[in-house]
């Protein structure tokens, strides 16, 4: 039996690295997978690849910053699948590196927008739905630095250290009715959002970043959709309100 037949799982942020290994995963133990992001471009490749797993998969375009778009998506979840009974809110962005006192007002609010209130809209629809249905699972992608700092990202970290505290806030409001809800705290994962950073570009700062974790090397996508699967199935049904580490040792520092 896949541990999650006939489940319909949505994903935001789920056309690349972390959240299309989760799609894959998902797909691969059963499940119906609705997929949202904002890069419309390359969508078909990806959910063919998804199908390739569980032909049950759809994309949908949409900005999780937006309260309204985010109701659209979740409507559209259910109308195609008729429940919804796991969410991973996983979409997020770098911004700019700078000290607070440096930081741009608009390079701060659109982090926030994204990786903090963004996640608030899809729990504030997810819930609801799941509330009617009695049961669901709900998993918040923070990260290492939803724990602790780090210098020049302190929109990144303010967001990731809210999603821990709305994760924890909303475990305790609806465990009563079958829901649970739970956060994962990634280390610094080999993905396009590092790319993007430059790490990759600049040798110096990919090995200072690799000497951060002890076992001396970045963390794969996959290896963060098998938590996600425990989080997500019956394997963790006692489990709510964690923020579960993978992360090579990095907070055991």
């Amino acid at each position: 039996m896949k541990k999650l037949e006939n489940k319909t799982v949505f994903i935001t942020g789920g056309l690349s690295g972390i959240g299309k290994a989760c799609a894959i995963a998902a797909a691969r133990e059963g499940a119906n997978v609705a997929v949202a992001d904002l890069a419309a471009d390359y969508a078909d490749e990806v959910i063919k690849e998804i199908q390739q797993e569980n032909g049950k998969a759809i994309f949908i375009e949409c900005d999780v910053s937006s309260f309204d778009a985010v109701e659209k998506a979740i409507q559209k979840v259910v109308e195609t699948f008729g429940s919804l009974d796991v969410a991973l809110n996983n979409a997020g962005i770098s911004g700019e590196a700078n000290k607070v006192g440096d930081m741009s007002e608009e390079g701060w609010l659109k982090v926030i927008d994204v990786n903090l209130n963004g996640v608030f809209n899809c729990m504030k629809h997810e819930l609801a739905q799941m509330a009617k249905q009695g049961s669901g699972s709900v998993i918040n992608m923070s990260s290492i630095l939803g724990k602790v700092g780090f210098a020049t990202s302190s929109h990144y970290v303010a967001a990731k250290h809210g999603v821990i505290g709305l994760t924890q806030t909303a475990a305790l409001e609806y465990a009563a009715e079958g829901i649970r809800v739970n956060a994962i705290c990634p280390a610094f994962i080999a993905t396009p959002l590092l790319e993007k950073g430059g790490i990759n570009e600049n040798e110096a700062m990919m090995q200072g970043i690799v000497s951060m974790h002890p076992m001396k090397r970045l963390g794969t996508s996959e290896e963060i959709a098998g938590g996600f699967i425990f989080l997500a199935c019956d394997d963790s049904s006692f489990v709510t309100g964690t923020s579960l580490e993978i992360d090579g040792g990095f907070l055991a520092q």
